[in-house]
């Protein structure tokens, strides 16, 4: 099966599982913080942010889920029109940029290969980078995963992870999985849409 994921690099709130035959995705490593019940983005500025190199990539990924917070009583905002390209992958000039915008949340995307064997647990996201968005930021963008055309089976794996700006905290993580994406836009419409549906179950957004 031809893979057409071209350049596919993501930074990032959700995980994904869907198999060759395009099932439902399905969340997986599942944080949250015990402080989530007290924190509600209505009304809020939230900005999505997709950790990619490939621009286009960037851009229709956060505009999409843009349109989804926005469709849900959230001010959302993409990141890559708040802050210029060339200061992008810099967190202390980017931080500026999402400040002065009155950023109050984040939800992010990242893709990591799943080769890396890396292990995704509470651990993992309640220290080291990952608990301020800040913190996490720059290790993000130096640590992306491109994954091109091949005719063999891929797994792209892809984090997920949610911030309070107001605390610069980590309130919800996860991970996902897809097997042979066979259309990018696709691929990342349904990752949107979980990433969205996750954060009304948890009463995020509305």
């Amino acid at each position: 099966m031809t893979i057409r994921i071209r350049n596919l690099c993501v930074g990032a709130l959700i995980t994904i599982a869907a198999s060759v035959a395009a099932s439902e995705p399905k969340f997986l490593d599942v944080w949250r913080s015990p402080e989530i019940s007290r924190l509600n983005f209505a009304g809020r500025k939230i900005a999505a942010l997709v950790i990619a190199d490939d621009q286009s990539l960037q851009m229709s990924g956060e505009e999409a889920l843009t349109r989804e917070l926005t469709a849900r009583n959230t001010n959302g905002v993409a990141s890559y029109r708040l802050v210029p390209r060339e200061e992008l992958k810099n967190a202390d000039t980017a931080r500026g940029w999402f400040e002065r915008a009155g950023v109050q949340g984040v939800v992010a995307l990242r893709p990591v290969s799943r080769e890396t064997e890396k292990s995704y647990s509470p651990v993992v996201w309640s220290s080291g980078y990952y608990q301020s968005f800040w913190g996490y930021y720059g290790y993000g963008w130096s640590s992306v995963y491109v994954a091109r055309s091949s005719s063999d089976t891929t797994t792209v794996v892809v984090e997920t992870l949610i911030y309070d700006l107001t605390r610069d905290r980590l309130v919800w993580a996860a991970t996902s999985e897809t097997k042979n994406p066979k259309q990018l836009q696709d691929f990342i419409a349904d990752l949107v849409n979980a990433a969205v549906g996750e954060m009304k179950k948890m009463k995020l957004i509305g």
